[in-house]
């Protein structure tokens, strides 16, 4: 959990599952975000809504680890007038009851990747390689409590943050069971699994912060972890939470050790996290399936900054438990390599 300023809270009210009024900001952006591992079944996704309403579009994703070792994608960015609700390119979340219950659909196509790496070219890789028809339809239900919010003064005003150095304003994560179908080319997945869900809101850039590690996995009711490690070019920290059965503990200091492979992606990972009550805990990680994904943003004096975002099924392994989560790695590309890479 981040560091909270003197003088200032952290609120969190169950109406912020709901969206929100907007910011004058013109990159505000509200996202939703949920994940899903059956390591039963060696399936895994992600789905992702985020609302850029000043800007007249959402981004939608939908990313699909199949058990046979294929990917399913598609993004999209959709015309959006309103930010109401959470239901752009063939997706729509449901807040059923804030922080207890929500619904994720989709229904619409995915790009079937036999090698996902070539989604680092998205052109090329949607024009070459087959797409099918999709149906999502999960049901979420609470797995932990909800750890983060918005840091605001103590009289409850909001602080100033910098538009173009937003990355949110306000953020909060939490684990959950999911249960429910997924089908794609015909074949139909009857899943049962756990994964993380985050809401943000906010000024965003992707190019806000040079780079960060989101690590997340659930082994058991007794064990979770969710961390960040992270950097702005200046500073460096790590937060995050480590969950046994109702006890939360946060995270106070947090490192990654990545091993790398020839596209300067991660292979393997070593998380280490200290909770504020001083245990230590070891995270392994080694990755089953990744896709790379990109973000660019041209400037005013005509520099086009790119960001790589990748996203890897992770097999991890702590305190004799074993389990699937998410690794996923955002990098400023700097001369063709990643900022976070010697860090």
């Amino acid at each position: 959990m981040a560091r909270i300023p003197e003088g200032c809270k952290l609120v969190l009210d169950p109406q912020a599952d709901y969206n929100h009024v907007p910011d004058d900001a013109s990159n505000y952006n509200e996202s939703m975000y949920f994940s899903i591992f059956d390591a039963d079944r060696g399936l895994g996704g992600w789905f992702r809504i985020g609302n850029r309403v000043n800007e007249g579009y959402a981004e939608m994703t939908n990313c699909l680890y199949l058990p046979d070792g294929r990917v399913g994608f598609m993004a999209r960015r959709p015309k959006i007038s309103s930010n109401e609700q959470m239901d752009a390119g063939g997706m729509r979340f449901e807040v059923v009851e804030p922080f207890r219950e929500l619904r994720v659909e989709y229904e619409g196509k995915v790009c079937l990747l036999e090698d996902p790496s070539q989604m680092a070219e998205p052109s090329h890789a949607f024009r070459n390689n087959p797409h099918a028809p999709c149906r999502v339809s999960l049901s979420f239900t609470s797995d932990s409590g909800v750890l983060g919010g918005q840091v605001v003064r103590d009289d409850g005003s909001e602080l100033p943050l910098d538009p173009e150095k937003g990355f949110a304003k306000a953020h909060y994560e939490q684990f959950m069971a999911g249960v429910g179908e997924i089908e794609v080319d015909g074949e139909r997945f009857e899943v049962a699994g756990h994964g993380l869900r985050d809401k943000s809101w906010g000024p965003r850039y992707w190019q806000s912060i040079d780079w960060y590690r989101w690590i997340h996995a659930r082994f058991s009711e007794d064990l979770a972890i969710g961390a960040t490690v992270m950097s702005d070019g200046v500073n460096q920290r790590g937060g995050g939470a480590v969950y046994r059965g109702d006890e939360v503990m946060d995270i106070v200091d947090a490192s990654v050790a990545t091993e790398w492979d020839e596209d300067n992606y991660q292979k393997s990972l070593v998380l280490e996290v200290t909770t504020e009550a001083g245990d230590e805990w070891v995270l392994r990680g080694q990755i089953a399936s990744l896709i790379p994904l990109r973000n660019r943003r041209a400037l005013d004096d005509g520099r086009l900054l790119m960001t790589r975002i990748t996203e890897g099924m992770t097999e991890f392994e702590c305190d004799g438990k074993r389990t699937l989560g998410m690794s996923e790695y955002l990098d400023q590309i700097v001369d063709g390599r990643p900022l976070g890479r010697d860090s």
